[in-house]
């Protein structure tokens, strides 16, 4: 009978965590969720209901903000998926609401990993935006990549304060598995679409509700991806003895209004508009390079077309929109 393989997933109650959760309950593990309120219907059916949960799911209430409240939750497992973090693109405190949560949160997970011997590997969602804000002109020739660290001073300068908490809590997280001689590996997912599993919208797909919904578009260029993809991402980062350093994950990079193009084209009905939020010139696209994703994880992206129907339809599913 082999070992008994138990994995630790923080935050499991999210988007791309629950996904990370449903493929990992699938591939026969025994996984460990901690979630800020396991006593809240809302926020963990999704997850109580998955296949396999009822003999391999167990969830544990943690607070990123409370040191050591991971420690137990950690203790005994093989490996640690830390996707716990806050996505707020607005926010009133950035500090308080962003940036502590996401750098102390991630210090507090990992110290408890450091305190586990049976931990052998951590694999931390991170996100481009860690990668792609360095000051450095973006033009459809440009090509990011993994060997790209996003510029605190130049995230502080244009106030976007999510990308900031990503940027820093990286930052603090190679800085601390380097000094302890943890195992860690990244990922660095672009905008995430596709089949929601939890209740709630969250800030990324919203972004096409809106579009679905009639607002004027933004000027702003996106990679998008699967969460499928960065779900199975995450498990390959973990199961692939020589994966190492980080891995960013983008099926390609559109403006926004080459969404409203493929929203249209999927749903000719819909009133999707065709007008941008302010009049000026579009911000150029670029490229995000996931050849090293590819080539030592070997994965192959869904197109982005399917993600955006599949969006939609779960949107239609849990009756956000009505057409």
């Amino acid at each position: 009978m082999e070992k008994e393989k138990i994995v630790c997933v923080t935050g499991a109650s999210g988007y791309i965590a629950s996904w990370i959760v449903k493929f990992l309950l699938q591939r026969g593990y025994t996984v460990r969720a901690t979630v800020r309120d396991p006593g809240n219907p809302k926020k963990v059916s999704h997850l109580v209901n998955l296949d396999g949960a009822k003999e391999r799911l167990h969830l544990f209430k943690a607070d990123l903000l409370e040191e050591g409240s991971f420690d137990s939750v950690v203790e005994g497992c093989d490996g640690v998926f830390h996707t716990a973090s806050p996505v707020r693109f607005v926010v009133n405190n950035p500090q308080a609401e962003l940036i502590d949560p996401a750098v102390k949160g991630t210090l507090n997970v990992l110290k408890s990993c450091a305190k586990s011997p049976s931990v052998k590997r951590v694999v931390l969602t991170s996100s481009v935006s860690a990668v792609a804000l360095n000051g450095r002109p973006k033009t459809p020739e440009t090509v990011l990549d993994e060997t790209w660290f996003s510029d605190p001073d130049v995230c502080r300068e244009l106030e976007l304060w999510y990308s900031l908490s990503k940027t820093l809590a990286e930052d603090a997280a190679w800085k601390f598995v380097n000094e302890n001689n943890i195992d860690m590996v990244v990922i660095n997912p672009t905008m995430v679409a596709g089949t929601l599993l939890q209740a709630e919208i969250n800030e990324s797909v919203e972004q096409i509700l809106n579009l679905i919904n009639g607002k004027p578009f933004q000027n702003k260029c996106f990679g998008w991806v699967d969460v499928k993809d960065v779900a199975n991402a995450h498990i390959l980062a973990y199961e692939i003895a020589s994966a190492s350093g980080r891995y960013c994950l983008s099926e390609r990079v559109i403006h926004y209004s080459e969404l409203a193009t493929i929203l249209r084209d999927l749903y000719p009905t819909l009133q999707i508009p065709d007008k941008c939020e302010v009049d000026e010139a579009y911000i150029p696209t670029y490229q995000i390079s996931t050849d090293k994703a590819k080539k030592e994880l070997g994965i192959e992206l869904i197109p982005l077309e399917v993600s955006f129907r599949e969006t939609v339809e779960s949107f239609r599913e849990k009756k956000l929109v009505n057409f």
